[in-house]
This record gives C-alpha cells, sequence and structure tokens, in this order.
C-alpha cells in the first residue's frame, strides 16, 4: 500500500505483523508535556503506545490496571477502540483518567458490523474529543480478517485515514499480511515515523528480533502491550497478570512458585486465557535495549 507524502510526519507500530500509525508531532509533543505532568516521581516514564483498556475482559479492572501500571512508572496510555460498541467506553476512561489518550476507530475485523450512520458517529466522538487520535484502523488478511470483504476493509480504511488527515489527527492501522517488504521501514521512518514494539518480539527468536530492531531508527522505537493481549514471553514470578475473574481458576488461589507451575518458567504455559496487564510493558526494555 502506497503511503501519501501529505500524510506525514508518521508513527508505525510493528509487533507480530506489521502495524501503522500515523501521528501528528506536534500533537505528540503536547501530549508528552502532559505525561511529564502525570508522573509521580519515577525515574523512568514509560508511554503505552497502544493498547485496549476498552476490552469487555478487562474494563471493570481498568482502574486498578490504570493505578498499578502508573505506580510502575507507565505515564500515559494510547487506548484505541476498535467499534462503535466500544468508542464511548474508550471515550468514559479518558475522561476520568488524564493519563489515557482515547483513540477512535472501526477496526477491520468490525467492518461488517457497522451501522448505515458509522462514518457521521465517529465524527462526533472527535469533535467532542479534541484529544483523541484515529484508531484502531487498518487491513487485515489474517485468519480473522479474511472473514471481512477486503474491499469494503479498505474503502472503510480510506475513508478513516482521510479523516486523520483532515482532522490532523494521529492514525493507529492494524495491517496484517496487507503490507509491503521490511524495506518500506526507512521510508516510513524518513516520512517521520515511529514504530512501536510489544511483547510478541519477547517471542520471536534472538537473531529475528534483532535484525528487525536493526531496521528502526533507535530515536523512533515506542513501545506498546496491546493489552490484554499480546502476553510477553516471562518468567512465571515476574509476570503481571489480570487478576480477578478474567484470570484462569486455576491461578487464582495458588502461589506462582507452586505446583504446577514451579517447573513451568515462562509465561507461554498459562492458559490463553490469562490476560496481559499493562504494567508488563516493562519487559520490553531488556530485550529492546540489550546487545
Amino acid at each position: 500500500m502506497e503511503v501519501e507524502r501529505s500524510l506525514s510526519p508518521m508513527w508505525v507500530r510493528v509487533f507480530e505483523e506489521m502495524t501503522v500509525i500515523v501521528v501528528d508531532v506536534a500533537w505528540l509533543n503536547s501530549r508528552a508535556e502532559q505525561s511529564r505532568a502525570a508522573g509521580r516521581g519515577q525515574t523512568m516514564k514509560l508511554f503505552d503506545a497502544h493498547c485496549h483498556l476498552q476490552d469487555p475482559r478487562i474494563f471493570d479492572k481498568a482502574p486498578q490496571l490504570i493505578a498499578a501500571a502508573v505506580d510502575s512508572g507507565v505515564v500515559r496510555f494510547a487506548v484505541n477502540g476498535v467499534s462503535e460498541k466500544d468508542w464511548h467506553l474508550v471515550k468514559q476512561i479518558s475522561e476520568s483518567y488524564p493519563c489515557v489518550i482515547p483513540c477512535f476507530g472501526l477496526h477491520p475485523w468490525y467492518v461488517a458490523e457497522r451501522t448505515p450512520n458509522w462514518l457521521n458517529t465517529l465524527k462526533q466522538f472527535f469533535e467532542a474529543t479534541p484529544s483523541a487520535a484515529v484508531g484502531e484502523i487498518g487491513l487485515d488478511k489474517g485468519s480473522q480478517g479474511k472473514k471481512v470483504d477486503f474491499t469494503d476493509q479498505v474503502n472503510v480504511f480510506r475513508q478513516q485515514l482521510e479523516l486523520a488527515k483532515e482532522l490532523k489527527r494521529p492514525a493507529s492501522i492494524h495491517c496484517v499480511r496487507a503490507f509491503g517488504s521490511a524495506e518500506m521501514v526507512p521510508e516510513f521512518a524518513n516520512l517521520g515515523a515511529y514504530f512501536s514494539f510489544s511483547g510478541f518480539l519477547m517471542s520471536m527468536k534472538v537473531h529475528k528480533a534483532k535484525r528487525m530492531l536493526k531496521m528502526v531508527p533507535s530515536e523512533r522505537i515506542l513501545l506498546e502491550t496491546d493489552a490484554p493481549d499480546a502476553l510477553p514471553k516471562s518468567e512465571l514470578d515476574s509476570a503481571h497478570l489480570v487478576e480477578g475473574a478474567s484470570l484462569p481458576e486455576e491461578l487464582q488461589s495458588i502461589e506462582i512458585s507452586s505446583a504446577p507451575f514451579a517447573g513451568a518458567r515462562d509465561v507461554l504455559t498459562f492458559p490463553k486465557e490469562a490476560l496481559n496487564h499493562p504494567q508488563n510493558i516493562h519487559k520490553f526494555l531488556r530485550p529492546l535495549f540489550k546487545p
């Protein structure tokens, strides 16, 4: 997909598949200034560039998740909506927590569920929320995305990208199996792009992860959790998991060090129901910056 130069500067997020985010740098700088005021004295402050705190699996736990992450040094969260059904929840969270940057958009997985008035509704959310970004939008030819007509995806994506351009708002662009080669990375960087990495990086082979990181200018790297998904590979006793009903019952009543998990050392042994916590963003630092 060719990117119009008029859309620069941009911010691109990368995880298992490449995903693109278009961002206005002046907007990003203004939000960063607010981030400094939101900190609680930690030496290192982090920004979760992409998460879904409005996800029904963790929405009722958002206050606790935000508090724990902020206490650990995560001072800002870009919370991305995915459909008309959750935009109001994203707005609600952002109104309750100044550390949350709201993002409204129609994700390609939910294109077929849109109402006839979806675009006007989306515009109304932006009119009511000057601080909001556009997202999560994009294209998907993966196992889930192929269930949705691709031509339909493209049409909806173009409309939202044009809206982002018109409003001069950032745009989080999901792009799975619908992008070009790795050689596109320098072109995006030259346009002013930033690249964000999630916990999937920790599941990759070391040489592959290093090769990917070397393609991205260090000053263009951002981090994201994609919570509640993308649980990073980690030692069990250091993993931050979402507690309560969303955590598998067998994990709620045991210590991590006890059987049956005493001999299992990485988080991938957890049942799929175990959900990612925004606080896990700290775990990306070592693999990201070690030689």
